[in-house]
């Protein structure tokens, strides 16, 4: 894939690209037992169509079900869910109620709103994706339900999915209650991934290392954070695994410290880690660790890190609160039981979402979305009346498509286009020669069953994906009662394509490239702030305070890293409003590590060495000759 990438243009790279990792089989059993289980009684009962609602809400659902913990699925799925509920309603009352006009200019001042707010982050665009598609189905299919009992039947579709999602084993969970065994694995994964960048420091893996330490920290953030499941979740249990994240901490920043020095580590420094990622996934304890050598402050850092973690697993809630309240002190926790600042949890103000939604990030891609939706649905409802569909009232195809094409966040604009229409004419006539050969309605349901379990597998690839939703969702919409239209949604998903693509490369919509300079100003501010806390209190205890800003400066250049590989894919025409922020976001990253390895050694000795300030100095002077001459030069530079 790497020949390929370099022989073809990015856009078309990207298009090819298909995401690898082992079969989600718990993510398959729920998907075979959410819509296709729903239709199932519903059919039986004599209520199709309000199988059809539920089970579309199910669908959807299944799209975001993606792996990590149970208390982040709430959020993920269910947020999602009553944004489309709630779009479904707006949607079927107004399809009901206003004239074609009305419709339209209503549904694309929704498509400006979800867009904007789909900039805050990943289940915002989930939420924003699902408020927009629901409220095209709700206008553009009809159904004998009114629009209340269709906006309860989708929650209810949803919420079956999530309630499968909590309540179902993950298949090999073992250790302790099965309920946290997404929490205890994306920390594993974190001391996994703490070894794995102790193993490569000195050699030229270690910023890919180190990115992936990122990743990881990321992930177990999100999975920490969310909804308690229960009343009386295991307190105890809990608290070990806030803890044993809260331990991989220290251990993640020496371990940085030492990669940024470039020498390489002692082999059994890396076996330390290693352990501790068995015992969070078994439930075991730890026994004896390695000792590293302690002839480097970074390696002395990591050999006082590991007798924490060690001390968190091994004593846990029953330890010696003399020995956890030594190391409590040192690290700034407010009590040995963690009831203080929790440096896992990322907590954003009510402005600093606002901000988000409606700065210039989010006020281009509202724009690029509410644009492309509504004039979806008005090409939709101009061939609805003239009759180009036949003699059946619905047209919600093609704005949910434009939907899906559109959001930024899904991949470059060239590649979704793509992948969409393959994927819509693979599966349309896949579905074509189904059609033809199950029995009704029987057989339909069953594929309805076989394509969510197929979901989970398909979201490695954006074709894949599109081709088995939309054998589910034609599957559907027959059994409801709409006849054959395969060679219709062919047609209506390539009028979408070419909606997308004139509308996304308009000359003047909205200041091209503000979802990348946004980001990008966001992850300079939060490098100031932390290079600002480690110089200016960096002999102070706060050591809680520091992970905090350190978590909150990677994380937000991982956000920008994506968003700008995402733009370096566009077509060239899109492209060019992102030429140089790779370089700025490369500078602030050796900048964090940089300062990451000076707090390792104010902690040590109280004082940089000439080489910790001349590469703060080099890089500070880096980044004000990249940002020279660019618009965006405030939001890019960091101060001194």
């Amino acid at each position: 894939m790497s020949r390929l990438s370099a022989a073809v243009p990015p856009w078309l790279a990207h298009a090819l690209r298909t995401q690898r990792g082992p079969v989600p089989w718990s993510a398959v059993v729920r998907g075979a037992l959410a819509a296709g289980p729903l239709l199932l009684v519903a059919v039986l009962s004599g209520r199709t169509s309000a199988g059809v609602v539920a089970a579309l809400g199910a669908m959807l659902a299944g799209i975001n079900d993606r792996p990590g913990s149970r208390r982040a699925a709430v959020g993920r799925l269910g947020a999602p869910a009553l944004a489309g509920a709630g779009g479904l309603l707006v949607g079927s009352y107004a399809g009901q109620h206003v004239g074609a006009v009305t419709l339209t200019l209503l549904l694309t001042g929704l498509g400006l709103t979800a867009g904007a707010v789909s900039a805050v982050g990943p289940v915002a665009s989930g939420a924003g994706t699902q408020l927009l598609v629901a409220s095209a189905i709700g206008a553009g299919m009809p159904l004998p339900e009114p629009g209340w009992q269709r906006a309860i039947l989708f929650l209810g579709g949803a919420g079956w999915l999530l309630a499968l999602r909590l309540a179902l084993p993950t298949p090999g969970a073992t250790a302790g209650d099965y309920r946290f065994d997404g929490e205890r694995d994306a920390v594993g994964a974190v001391y996994e991934a703490v070894a794995a960048l102790l193993e490569a420091a000195g050699g030229p893996d270690a910023p890919r290392r180190r990115v992936a330490l990122t990743a990881a920290l990321d992930h177990a953030q999100d999975a920490l954070d969310g909804p308690r499941l229960r009343r009386r979740a295991g307190p105890a249990a809990e608290r070990r695994l806030h803890d044993q994240y809260a331990a991989a901490l220290p251990l993640a920043e020496a371990a940085t410290a030492l990669a940024w020095a470039g020498d390489p580590v002692p082999a059994r420094a890396v076996q330390g880690p290693r352990r501790l990622a068995v015992a969070v996934r078994t439930g075991t304890h730890t026994g004896a660790l390695p000792a590293p050598a302690r002839s480097a402050p970074a390696l002395r850092a990591l050999d006082d890190a590991l007798l924490h973690a060690a001390d968190a697993f091994d004593r846990g809630d029953q330890g010696d609160p003399g020995v956890r309240g030594a190391w409590g002190g040192r690290c700034g926790r407010e009590d040995p039981r963690g009831a203080g600042q929790r440096p896992h949890l990322r907590r954003r103000t009510t402005m600093s979402l606002v901000r988000t939604a409606f700065g210039s990030g989010g006020r281009e891609y509202g724009l690029r979305v509410g644009l492309c939706f509504g004039a979806g649905v008005a090409v939709a409802q101009a061939l609805h009346h003239t009759r180009w569909y036949g003699s059946h009232p619905h047209w919600y195809w093609l704005p949910a498509t434009a939907v899906f094409l559109v959001k930024p966040d899904l991949g470059p604009l060239a590649s979704r286009v793509i992948c969409r229409a393959a994927g819509t004419v693979l599966g349309a006539v896949a579905f074509a020669g189904f059609a033809a050969l199950l029995p009704r309605p029987a057989g339909l349901v069953a594929l309805v069953a076989v394509c969510g379990a197929l979901i989970p597998v398909a979201t490695r690839h954006f074709a894949a994906q599109t081709a088995v939703v939309t054998v589910l969702v034609l599957s559907l919409v027959m059994v409801g009662g709409e006849p054959q239209a395969s060679w219709n949604r062919i047609g209506e998903t390539l009028l979408a394509c070419a909606i997308v693509l004139l509308v996304g490369h308009l000359p003047a919509l909205g200041q091209r490239g503000g979802g990348v300079r946004a980001r990008l100003a966001r992850a300079a501010e939060a490098a100031h702030a932390y290079l600002t806390h480690v110089l200016d209190d960096g002999t102070t205890d706060d050591r809680t305070g520091r992970w905090a800003l350190r978590r909150e400066a990677y994380r937000s250049l991982a956000e920008a890293r994506a968003v700008i590989d995402v733009a370096a894919a566009e077509l060239p025409a899109l492209a060019r409003h992102a030429e140089g922020t790779d370089e700025v976001a490369a500078t602030l990253e050796r900048l964090v590590d940089t300062t990451t390895a000076c707090a390792v050694q104010l902690d040590d000795t109280g004082r940089l060495t000439p080489r910790h300030t001349g590469r703060v100095a080099e890089l500070l002077d880096e980044l004000d000759g990249l940002a020279e001459g660019r618009a965006d030069r405030k939001i890019l530079l960091v101060r001194r």
